[in-house]
């Protein structure tokens, strides 16, 4: 599904909107991994940004599911993407790994919620969500992201 297009009926964003709650899920369920690895780190900066990273995610899942609800659409239980990153990434509790993975977590959420709003805003078709409000809250989750990759840089910057 591309989002060089736009977004053409409810179903193809109720799917987008999916793919942005399973996104939320693998930024939740890998900051948890790192924050159980780093747990031994006597590291309180990371720790804070890892625990932040948690809530946020699970905030925005729960905002996009409310948006989801009013398309009458299933999500994927958390439950599920947690056991395939528990299976299938893998992590050291390297400090600066931590982080870079962290940092490209915020950005590909960043530049997914982007290209979300600029398919629905070159949209024509009347949603079953309200557009004004479905684009506000995206923005504002996009913008939630822009600022976690700051975050996440300005204590990369820190550490040199």
């Amino acid at each position: 599904m591309s989002l060089q297009r736009p977004v053409g009926s409810d179903h193809q964003l109720a799917r987008l909107l999916q793919i942005g709650v399973v996104l939320e899920e693998v930024v939740e369920a890998r900051a948890d991994q790192h924050a159980q690895l780093t747990d031994d780190v006597a590291d309180p900066e990371l720790r804070d940004l890892l625990d932040e990273a948690v809530e946020e995610s699970a905030e925005h899942r729960d905002r996009l599911e409310s948006l989801i609800d009013e398309l009458d659409a299933e999500t994927v239980p958390f439950e599920e993407i947690q056991t395939l990153v528990a299976a299938q990434y893998e992590t050291d509790r390297d400090t600066d790994g931590v982080l870079y993975d962290q940092l490209a977590n915020e950005e590909t959420a960043y530049k997914f919620y982007d290209d979300l709003i600029g398919a629905i805003r070159a949209s024509d078709v009347e949603f079953g969500v309200d557009r004004d409000r479905l684009i506000e809250t995206l923005s504002e989750i996009r913008e939630e992201e822009a600022e976690g990759a700051e975050d996440v840089t300005r204590l990369m910057e820190d550490r040199e």
